[in-house]
């Protein structure tokens, strides 16, 4: 057995191991979760301060 084969995780028991998932995938944007909650958080305050600030009819 290769060093590399010990260091990996076990692999999932699913479809006779026809299905294999990475964690380390870096394709498209990398958004650190507190940026993106934090953001969430104020355009919900700004749209319900818009709402009810300035009313429409």
């Amino acid at each position: 057995m290769s060093q590399r084969r010990r260091r990996e995780a076990p692999m999932p028991a699913s479809t006779a191991g026809l299905l294999r998932f990475f964690e380390d995938s870096r394709a498209g944007i990398s958004i650190n979760p507190v940026y993106l909650v934090l953001s969430t958080i104020v355009f919900v305050a700004i749209s319900l301060a818009i709402r009810y600030l300035f009313p429409v009819a």
